[in-house]
C-alpha cells in the first residue's frame, strides 16, 4: 500500500509540474488506485511525493523537508473544493484549479517549485 500511494504521490508533483508548464494538452492517463481516495489519502498522496520531489529539488534529505512538506499537502488539499477531489478522484491527479492552490502552497511552505 505505501508504495502504492508513493507511485501515485510522486505523479501527482510530477503531474503538478509538466501540466504547468505545458497546459492541459500532456495529461496522463487516470489513474484508477485513486478512485476511493478518502482527502486524507490525497494528503498523503501529495506528502509523499512532496517528500520525494523536494529532497531532490533541494539536494537535502526527505527529514528536511518533512515540516514543509506537511504545510504543502494539508494545505493544499484542505483548500480543495468537493469538486476538485472528486476530479482528483477521477484521474490521480490535481486539476488546474488545485494545481493553482498546490503551487501557492509550495511558496507559502517555502518548497521550491517543480517546473
Amino acid at each position: 500500500m505505501g508504495a502504492v500511494l508513493l507511485a501515485g504521490g510522486i505523479s501527482v508533483l510530477a503531474t503538478l509540474g509538466a501540466q504547468a508548464a505545458s497546459g492541459t494538452s500532456a495529461l496522463p492517463p487516470p489513474d484508477p488506485t485513486a478512485k476511493n481516495l478518502t482527502p486524507y489519502m490525497i494528503q498523503l498522496r501529495a506528502f509523499d511525493a512532496c517528500l520525494v520531489t523536494q529532497s531532490r529539488l533541494m539536494g537535502t534529505t526527505r527529514e528536511a523537508v518533512h515540516t514543509p512538506c506537511s504545510c504543502y499537502a494539508k494545505g493544499t488539499v484542505a483548500a480543495m473544493t468537493k469538486d476538485e477531489i472528486q476530479a482528483f478522484r477521477d484521474t490521480g491527479y490535481f486539476n488546474d484549479s488545485a494545481r493553482e492552490k498546490g503551487l501557492g502552497f509550495i511558496d507559502r511552505c517555502k518548497l521550491k517549485r517543480p517546473i
